[in-house]
């Protein structure tokens, strides 16, 4: 059966999040490890505010959760939810592959008659 993103908003939604550079920067960042809003934002050319609002952007889609430590708030990134994503994307990678491979091998066949 087709796997539709319609059909997996949260996939949906994780994309969509995902598809902005800065979101995209701040995931990357946060792979390295947990960071604070100040952190992020210095990475960027833009306000401590916009930074905050990719944050909101990215916890929707729940890619990034936030906790209490202290008087600071650090970003923590869920790797649970890029998983997922990996996960739609390795099936539909390996699917294309087996559609190359076949694709391939027609082209060898066609050329070994002609």
């Amino acid at each position: 059966m087709i796997e539709c993103l319609l059909k997996q908003p949260d996939l949906a939604e994780t994309f969509a999040a995902l598809g902005d550079p800065v979101r995209c920067g701040i995931v990357e960042r946060l792979a390295e490890g947990d960071a604070t809003v100040t952190d992020l934002a210095a990475l960027f050319p833009i306000s401590l505010q916009a930074v905050s609002k990719h944050i909101q952007v990215l916890g929707a889609a729940g890619v990034v959760t936030r906790s209490r430590e202290g008087k600071t708030r650090p970003v923590h990134l869920d790797a649970a939810a890029l998983a997922a994503s990996v996960d739609w994307l390795e099936a539909h990678r390996r699917r294309l592959t087996a559609r190359y491979e076949r694709l391939d091998e027609l082209l060898e066949n066609r050329k070994d008659t002609t």
